[in-house]
């Protein structure tokens, strides 16, 4: 594998992994530079990003669930 493959490779990844052309860019000047601490900083502050939505997007489940519970106790036995 040449190394510009492993390159876009890894661009790819970041682009899988929701990183904006910003972060890419900073992600691989970063390398270039050999500054491998900053990268994985980096990458630690997309991926608690991520997870905050995910979890901002479970509450929102969470509280459709209990709608739906509190309807359907609600519902009359047939």
């Amino acid at each position: 594998m040449t190394n510009n493959t492993s390159v876009q490779k890894m661009i790819q990844n970041l682009k899988d992994a929701g990183c904006d052309p910003k972060t890419v860019e900073q992600f691989m000047e970063l390398g270039e530079e050999g500054k491998t601490k900053e990268q994985l900083h980096l990458l630690s502050v997309h991926r608690r990003r991520i997870l905050d939505r995910l979890h901002r997007e479970e509450k929102r489940l969470d509280c459709l669930d209990y709608l739906v519970y509190q309807m359907q106790k609600k519902k009359p036995a047939i």
